[in-house]
């Protein structure tokens, strides 16, 4: 995704693109440079068209694309939704005529760019339709991004602002936001604001700036719970509640990290790689990394005590036997005697 948006604005376009997959963000940066890079302003009113083929047959949007652009050398067509290329059963509001767009594919008007936008997590490998524009089209999958291209598009994002970024800032960033592509681009922009006049971002200004989810916080916790610093860990749980955090939520982002702590631990055991189980059970291969580590520093008797008295606290919860913020200083006063 990365290498064509470089393309993209090197302005080496090509008549077929194909952008796949459920990342909404990638799929949206990609379109947004698409029509910054392919068009200019004035050429937007006359030769941009988008559909959605959900609601389109697709000889109308080929029509558009096999007309000769108007006060410019290019036109640009987004085609939403083709849900033809997929093994969904949906009962389509239109027709689409398959064979005129094969045709279509197998000889575009090199005067357009044609985008297909489809956001779906697989495409149907077994239609003709789909191997002949993964054969013929510019491929672009939105998919989460690994903690490499993450860094590479943090550096990116950051220098499109004019602003470089320390690679130690680079790591406390993605430790303090996470790793959703929304709040990042906020921070950095946000940090890019603050560092324009040294045109550097710095580890102290993350550390400053940048704003933490509830996420980070109960990872940081947890952190503080493997490192043996409970007193720590009690003064990020009081920050939360001042924060006005519910105690429900706030124990259920601490259940879900140590679930994803056994689970890492477990499938690492058999012989799983890191991608390999961030794609099993659906989390972000960062979030898997760093689970790696704090996985590192309990025992399998530790974290079925853990699972077991998370389970508890949750009954307690849900019953009412004693107040909420009361259950989870139990938990971690009971956490403190199981790990010490």
């Amino acid at each position: 995704m990365i290498n064509i948006w470089k393309e993209i604005e090197r302005k080496q376009f090509s008549p077929l693109y194909l952008l796949s997959g459920t990342e909404a963000f990638l799929l949206n940066e990609t379109k947004q440079k698409l029509l910054q890079h392919a068009l200019t302003e004035e050429e937007l009113d006359f030769n941009f068209s988008s559909y959605d083929l959900e609601e389109t047959p697709i000889e109308l949007a080929l029509e558009e694309a096999e007309t000769f652009p108007f006060m410019g050398e290019r036109k640009l067509v987004f085609l939403h939704n083709p849900v033809f290329l997929t093994s969904e059963r949906t009962k389509e509001k239109v027709e689409h005529n398959v064979k005129k767009l094969e045709q279509y594919i197998e000889d575009p008007a090199p005067y357009t760019i044609l985008v297909f936008v489809a956001p779906y997590e697989k495409l149907d490998e077994r239609k003709k339709l789909t191997k002949l524009l993964k054969k013929t089209a510019v491929l672009a999958e939105a998919k989460k991004l690994g903690e490499k291209d993450l860094k590479v598009w943090i550096r990116d994002r950051a220098s499109a602002n004019q602003v470089q970024i320390d690679e130690d800032a680079i790591d406390r960033l993605l430790a303090m936001a996470g790793t959703d592509l929304m709040m990042l681009t906020s921070e950095i922009d946000k940090l890019s604001l603050y560092a324009q006049d040294q045109e550097r971002i710095t580890i102290e200004m993350v550390e400053r700036l940048t704003a933490r989810s509830l996420e980070q916080d109960i990872f940081s916790l947890v952190d503080k719970v493997v490192s043996r610093k409970m007193d720590e860990a009690f003064r990020i749980y009081y920050d939360l509640l001042k924060m006005n955090e519910e105690p429900i939520k706030i124990l259920a982002v601490i259940a879900n990290q140590f679930r994803l702590i056994y689970q890492v631990k477990e499938l690492s055991r058999r012989g799983y790689g890191q991608q390999q189980v961030a794609g099993f059970i659906k989390a972000h291969p960062y979030r898997v990394k760093l689970a790696a580590g704090q996985a590192r520093n309990f025992s399998d008797e530790q974290l079925a005590l853990i699972m077991g008295l998370l389970a508890e606290s949750d009954l307690q919860m849900k019953t009412g036997a004693m107040s909420k913020t009361m259950i989870i200083e139990m938990f971690l006063f009971k956490l403190q005697n199981k790990i010490v």
